[in-house]
């Protein structure tokens, strides 16, 4: 009953996902996304730069590319070799820049210089992933995707106006409320380790529409494959000791591919696997 997409769920209202505009005063913009971080793990950002008709043209894209004959999408599905799929260059490149300012505004609200982590992404192995959620008529029955969380540093989501995003928030499903002109953005596991959870990778999952077909695109903000993960030493002190073990995230990001599409359970390889012991 838990995994029921009707249980638990908060009427949109006064507690909503936080929406911060990127445009003016920097001091402002640094503290509200370090707040935003450490209460939700989410927020939504309005004038981000991404040109609007960029993020609409993406969107055609999505559904054109879906409303293709089986044959055609078969041609761009990922693998284990090629965990990638389609890339669409242009918008992919607008969304890195975004994600990469928005690393720079983390690392800030950190107390760290904007540019601390740019080392760790000179080879950065970030991709898209395009996802379509045809109409249920059993929509009370089943997600389109299941409670989980990012295992990468940002991800950067841009969700049409059907919406279906939905955060755990003190125990309740607080749905996203869709804007065309806003981006949605959640820190990630590495997030989480390499602040020594002074932000959290928040727990999220996706809903169906009985009625509606649903498209989100999703750019995952990760390190090069040599990056060993763990808590940044700026970070740490004799009273706040490093909470996670070192892990190499190119490894990590292998067997999680690889446990991915054999359907192994990937329970065993998750951040809490390199957590010290209390």
């Amino acid at each position: 009953m838990e995994n029921r997409p009707n249980v638990n769920v908060a009427a949109i209202g006064p507690e909503e996902v936080p929406v911060i505009d990127l445009s003016g005063d920097i001091e402002r913009i640094v503290e509200e996304v370090g707040n935003a971080c450490k209460e939700w793990g989410f927020f939504q950002v309005i004038n981000h730069g991404v040109p609007l008709h960029l993020l609409e043209a993406m969107k055609e894209t999505s559904k054109e590319f879906f409303d293709q004959p089986m044959d055609e999408k078969k041609k761009a599905k990922r693998d284990e070799v090629n965990p990638v799929g389609v890339v669409c260059q242009e918008y992919a490149g607008e969304m890195e820049k975004l994600a990469f300012k928005l690393m720079e505004i983390i690392c800030l609200s950190l107390g760290l210089p904007g540019g601390r982590l740019k080392g760790y992404f000179e080879e950065q192995t970030s991709f898209l992933r395009i996802n379509h959620y045809p109409p249920c008529p059993f929509s009370d029955l089943t997600l389109g995707c299941g409670r989980h969380k990012d295992f990468d540093f940002l991800t950067v989501l841009a969700q049409d106006d059907v919406g279906g995003l939905e955060v755990k928030r003190n125990g309740k499903w607080v749905p996203v409320k869709p804007d065309p002109t806003a981006l949605i953005i959640n820190v990630g596991d590495i997030c989480q380790v390499w602040s020594n959870e002074r932000y959290k990778s928040a727990e999220h999952r996706a809903v169906v529409n009985g009625e509606k077909e649903r498209y989100s695109i999703a750019l995952f903000l990760v390190p090069s494959h040599h990056v060993m993960v763990k808590p940044l030493e700026e970070l740490v002190s004799e009273k706040d000791p490093p909470k996670y073990l070192p892990y190499n995230w190119g490894k990590f990001y292998a067997t999680r591919n690889r446990s991915d599409y054999k359907k192994q359970n990937v329970d065993n390889i998750q951040i809490h696997d390199f957590r010290v012991p209390n």
